[in-house]
């Protein structure tokens, strides 16, 4: 039993980690998007389907994440526990950051689903609620991972913010000012 028990465990952090970095994945596509970006090599439409698919590949390790929680024998969660912020038994703080994230995820993937139907600038605002996502998902890994600690993690968890951080700057800085001409 504490063999399975220990999988569960490696099945719970890998999809939390791996939920992270695809969420990171798809903010800073989103970005690059936004800011309209021109990479020589991929053509706008190829970035924005592998900025749909990250996002969707970060839902699913969401979905993996929170199962493996279902089914840990160790320290259970209940369904209230993954629904509810704040009634986790373990860091509920923390966890409270990951289940708002979460359920923020799935209210922008409903408004993503319904996205024609929606007016172009409501889509816009309510997609604006990613950079929530997103942090919140950055507060949940640093102050709730067991990894949290370990070189790599910090590595992933400060090299993301900082790209996230750069572009977002640059994105709401604006256009650089133009010097004069030189004579």
């Amino acid at each position: 039993m504490i063999l399975a028990a220990n999988y569960v465990w490696y099945v719970e952090r890998a999809g939390g980690i791996l939920a992270y970095a695809l969420l990171s994945g798809s903010v800073i596509l989103g970005l690059l998007l936004s800011g309209k970006a021109k990479l020589s090599h991929w053509p706008r439409f190829a970035i924005e389907d592998v900025h749909r698919f990250v996002g969707l590949l970060a839902g699913t390790f969401i979905f993996i994440h929170v199962g493996a929680l279902l089914v840990d024998s160790y320290l259970p969660f209940s369904l209230t526990n993954i629904l509810v912020p704040g009634t986790a038994p373990y860091r509920p703080v923390s966890v409270a950051f990951g289940v708002i994230a979460a359920e923020l995820l799935v209210a922008l993937a409903v408004t993503n689903h319904y996205r024609k139907a929606l007016s172009y600038r409501f889509w816009r605002k309510a997609h604006y609620l990613n950079f929530a996502v997103w942090l919140l998902a950055l507060v949940h890994g640093v102050a709730a991972g067991t990894d949290r600690s370990t070189t790599w993690a910090l590595a992933l968890y400060i090299g993301t913010a900082s790209v996230v951080a750069g572009l977002t700057a640059s994105r709401f800085a604006g256009p650089a000012p133009q010097s004069a001409p030189i004579r």
